[in-house]
């Protein structure tokens, strides 16, 4: 998709990820899917504090993006992620002082506050192991993907800390409500496959030879719909959690009448009268 066409992010808001390359984990562009890959298999794929700032800043940059429509964020060799790593990042926090711990939490919960406002569907493909931060980067994603030997774990406590990590208890609840939460967040024990797709933290599993692929499949699938649309239903879902029933209706009235002006909505109609697919570009 050529920056030309989308005329809704030009005034020097528009950018474009084509030829950029993160230097602490895997990108790459699959049609209008981006694809994450978290690459330290050799050590189940851990954060470090510069892979956490560089995710935090793509997720914020594709909020100007328009040529990538849905995300998937993976791990390399089997296992999704293993949380923050002990060496780069357990050690030297117990070394730090508290204005330089808080600077800490606050990068790291920026990470998903990124997540949830970049426009796009994220889907995390989850195999393994999936721990720590690994979890909350499934929890903050918008679909979750996983196979019957996926081990999710908000183990803090085990480490000494709170359950209350990067959004945990605000997320968490409203996907496997608040008692399943509760237990999750205060024994740190890991949730498998088939217990999470049970409690709606999975919405499919998937064999793990064909996790990846399906995943692509499922965001492919996204990207061919109305982005802007998409990107409205996204930014309600956020919203909304703090609104009542009667401001949430108001609210979705007011973003319908907008998706209402785009050019998706009226391509959508003439192409039902026709009888034919649309084919929505965005604007």
């Amino acid at each position: 998709m050529t920056a030309s066409k989308n005329t809704h992010l030009q005034g020097g808001n528009l950018q474009s990820l084509v030829g950029w390359q993160p230097e602490h984990f895997g990108w790459r562009v699959e049609g209008s899917v981006g694809l994450i890959t978290l690459n330290r298999p050799e050590r189940k794929n851990p954060l470090t504090f510069e892979s956490y700032a560089e995710l935090r800043d793509l997720f914020r940059r594709l909020e100007y993006v328009d040529e990538v429509r849905a995300i998937v964020v993976q791990g390399a060799g089997g296992n999704f992620c293993s949380g923050g790593d002990v060496h780069e990042i357990i050690g030297p926090l117990t070394q730090m002082s508290m204005p330089d711990l808080l600077a800490f939490t606050r990068m790291t919960g920026d990470l998903v506050k990124a997540m949830r406002a970049c426009p796009q569907p994220v889907i995390s493909a989850i195999d393994g192991v999936c721990a720590g931060a690994g979890a909350i980067i499934a929890m903050a994603s918008d679909l979750r993907v996983g196979t019957v030997r996926s081990k999710t774990a908000f183990l803090f406590t085990r480490v000494g800390l709170a359950g209350c990590d990067m959004g945990a208890c605000a997320i968490l609840p409203r996907i496997v409500g608040q008692g399943r939460a509760s237990d999750l967040l205060y024994s740190g024990r890991s949730l498998g496959g088939d217990e999470g797709l049970n409690w709606g933290f999975f919405n499919r599993l998937h064999e793990p030879d064909a996790l990846l692929n399906e995943a692509l499949s499922w965001a492919a699938q996204i990207a061919t719909g109305p982005s802007f649309g998409h990107a409205m239903t996204k930014k309600m879902l956020h919203q909304e959690w703090s609104m009542g029933v009667d401001e949430a209706i108001e609210s979705e009235a007011q973003a319908q009448a907008i998706c209402m002006m785009t050019q998706d909505f009226h391509r959508a109609y003439k192409a039902f009268v026709a009888k034919e697919r649309p084919e929505f570009k965005g604007d």
